[in-house]
């Protein structure tokens, strides 16, 4: 009887083992798990650590609590609670702070933390166990708030203000408006701007940028969701055409005055990467010609705006640009270190305050990609540059007397983040490499010893994981290197032949191929994967990180030399037995999107289907500072112009092309894709289209879900 009984289970068990869940590897992805506006997706992500310094203290900023994280050990030490600051922080003005996360330690030598919500911004001694210090005035919006000083900067109703230590509000203009902009990012985000004021050393003068862009076009933006649609225009200044003029403004605190920077007329000019001596009594900045190959270092005396001097000049027969302000060194003010191309490299220069070039810092056939800071102890600059591999950013320390450059930390792959502590003797790095997601680790800067806090498992563990290679080939000059992402499915067979579908971007100041977690891919290349397309990525010549030449090889002709290098990456497909070069794609966004319809419509025999999102169609309607920094104006450049717009293109439309754009894109404005339509109408070719009310340049929120499922699903539909 015991017998047949065992039969009989064993025989249930293997008839419930046909009907049991996949296997802990054999989950599927879905776009809620891959995509950022996904509902999955945040647990899709590798852990990571919420840090930041409290001099030479660090600090695990969580939700609901502040650590203290021992750098030797990792051990964490409880530092106080969301309550405690509730607690502490007994006023009507505040109210409630909702997390800790971006709790600051703005004071390397006070128990002192900042923190703040909508209604106001506050310091409290977690010692004394109470408030020090609050701003319920300007809020939490585009605020800069100076620790020194503790005033604040920000723009209220077009104008600007400024709330003094005391709570005494002060306005610095009267005539803000849509047309004139006081203290927020000018020239379209162009030359490394990012913010529109800037904060003396010691807190006490604030510059600013002023623009006036009254006789700069407006583009006819229509916001469709009130019951009358209403006319909402951007101000678009366009290649070749008229655009807007900046001034920059000094506001003194304690005379309460201000002046502006005698620079000369401000048309057809720009003013960058503002910098304040480290004494406050001078505010340097670079400008540049309209034609961007012109650019000057000049400095100015911050009391009265006159121009001191110009201290440097760099010129091109294409373009400069400058991305960085200049640093001075910690221990010697007397000077400065200048980031510049001039060597076909991004590296770094020494200065005196003068303007004598002293030395070259940095050399070589890499380049600089970020600097991080100093170490005041070693008298070093810790830079991040892909020296040791062109697909790699890591960490170095460079001594400015010797120039010796020193390895700090892990040789694996990209530091996403570094940051410094106050002396600059240690530094938290983020990092991740092909076949790790996230690596959290402390370095000593002066010995490089390193203590690891965090090695993040692989969230997709669980999940059927598609395959991610990389490698190299030619470029079509026959001599340069171009690194590409292959992405196959996750049961990849070599005897089959698969669907492949190249996603490009293609332009300068991106690249999409390093040596981060799965080769740097994309979420939604693990999704066609999953539904059987292999996709190949290559950075072409023009993209970042390589070099002046490599970048500018583009000059007056974009989409040209990308789409050489492009079809090689084509070739190298061609020799591989298992791509089905008769279902071949293409996708990409932005000027990827112009990438994509280039493609499809002057290789229209060998893309059959192609998906272009945000696309640029013809540059004289892109935006002047990056149209014109690589195309020129359409007066002085008609021929590269022409050869490049793809309205001339639409006739040779063979195969499937959807073009998808945001109804108010503010960035490649809905013009682009209209033109297109109508020159296909004209020319008797069909393409889809798809726009998404109301959204901008790129789909946000669970929109990106629904865009990608679309892009996905054109695949689907006419190359599978």
């Amino acid at each position: 009887m015991m017998k047949n009984n065992t039969w009989l289970l064993a025989l249930l068990a293997f008839h419930l083992s046909l009907f049991t869940p996949m296997s802990a590897q054999d989950k599927l992805f879905s776009l809620e798990d891959l995509n950022y506006g996904g509902n999955n997706y945040h647990r899709m992500q590798p852990k990571d650590l919420f840090l930041t310094w409290w001099g030479e203290k660090l600090v695990n900023t969580d939700v609901e609590e502040c650590y203290l994280i021992d750098t030797k050990t990792g051990k964490k030490e409880l530092l106080f609670t969301l309550d405690d600051i509730n607690t502490w922080a007994k006023s009507d003005d505040v109210k409630y702070v909702r997390h800790l996360m971006n709790a600051t330690f703005p004071y390397p030598d006070k128990p002192i933390v900042a923190v703040g919500n909508r209604k106001a911004f506050i310091l409290v001694d977690f010692e004394a166990k109470k408030i020090v210090w609050q701003d319920s005035i300007s809020g939490q919006d585009a605020n800069d708030w100076n620790p020194q000083s503790r005033a604040t900067a920000y723009v209220e109703d077009h104008q600007l203000f400024v709330v003094d230590s005391h709570g005494q509000k002060y306005q610095l203009s009267t005539d803000g408006s849509r047309e004139i902009v006081y203290g927020q990012s000018v020239h379209r985000n162009e030359f490394g701007i990012n913010k529109g004021t800037f904060w003396s050393p010691d807190g006490t003068k604030l510059a600013f940028y002023r623009m006036d862009q009254q006789m700069v076009a407006d583009y006819p933006q229509v916001n469709i969701f009130p019951r009358e649609a209403t006319y909402e225009p951007d101000k678009y200044p366009m290649a070749g055409m008229t655009s807007h003029q900046v001034t920059v403004g000094v506001y003194d605190l304690n005379t309460q005055k201000t002046v502006y920077l005698q620079a000369g007329s401000p048309i057809d000019r720009y003013f960058t990467n503002i910098a304040w001596s480290p004494d406050s009594k001078t505010v340097y900045m670079f400008e540049l010609n309209r034609g961007q190959n012109d650019c000057r270092l000049v400095s100015y005396n911050a009391e009265t705006g006159a121009k001191i001097a110009e201290l440097y000049r760099e010129t091109s027969d294409k373009y400069v640009e400058p991305q960085n302000p200049i640093l001075f060194l910690p221990w010697d003010h007397s000077k400065f270190i200048m980031q510049s191309e001039k060597d076909g490299y991004n590296h770094l220069y020494l200065f005196d305050h003068s303007g004598k070039e002293l030395k070259q810092l940095t050399k070589g056939p890499w380049v600089v990609i970020s600097v991080v800071g100093f170490n005041t102890k070693t008298q070093s600059i810790l830079i991040l540059s892909n020296e040791a591999d062109l697909r790699q950013k890591n960490l170095y320390a460079v001594n400015i007397k010797s120039g010796k450059r020193t390895l700090l930390g892990r040789n694996i792959g990209v530091t996403r983040s570094a940051e410094l502590s106050a002396s600059g003797q240690q530094v938290f790095l983020k990092l991740s490499a092909p076949d790790c997601p996230r690596i959290i680790d402390v370095v000593n800067t002066n010995n490089g010893r390193q203590t690891e806090l965090l090695n993040a498992e692989d969230p997709w563990k669980d999940y059927r994981q598609p395959i991610f290679t990389n490698g190299s080939i030619k470029a079509a000059d026959g001599v340069t290197d171009l690194f590409y992402r292959m992405v196959k499915p996750h049961d990849f067979d070599a005897s089959k032949k698969y669907p492949t579908v190249v996603y490009v971007y293609g332009g300068p100041h991106a690249h999409n191929v390093d040596a981060s977690w799965h080769w740097a891919s994309r979420s939604w290349e693990t999704y066609m994967a999953q539904k059987g397309y292999i996709v190949f990525i290559l950075d072409n010549r023009g993209s970042e990180n390589r070099g002046r030449d490599f970048e500018q090889a583009t000059f007056h002709q974009l989409g040209q030399i990308e789409m050489q290098d492009q079809m090689k990456g084509v070739e190298y497909l061609r020799t591989q037995p298992y791509i089905d070069m008769d279902r071949l794609g293409v996708h990409g966004w932005s000027f990827g999107g112009f990438m994509t319809i280039s493609l499809i419509t002057n290789y229209p025999d060998v893309f059959k289907v192609a998906v272009a999102g945000g696309p640029v169609i013809d540059w004289k309607w892109y935006e002047v500072m990056y149209g014109e920094r690589y195309m020129g104006t359409p007066e002085n450049n008609p021929e590269g112009y022409a050869k490049v717009s793809l309205i001339s293109k639409a006739k040779n439309l063979k195969g499937k092309l959807q073009i998808i754009t945001g109804y108010n894109d503010p960035t490649v404005v809905p013009q682009h894709c209209l033109s297109f339509l109508d020159a296909c109408i004209k020319a008797g070719t069909q393409p889809d289209f798809f726009a998404y009310p109301g959204e901008e340049h790129n789909m946000r929120g669970h929109a990106s879900v629904h865009l990608h499922e679309r892009i996905t699903q054109y695949f689907e539909d006419y190359l599978k």
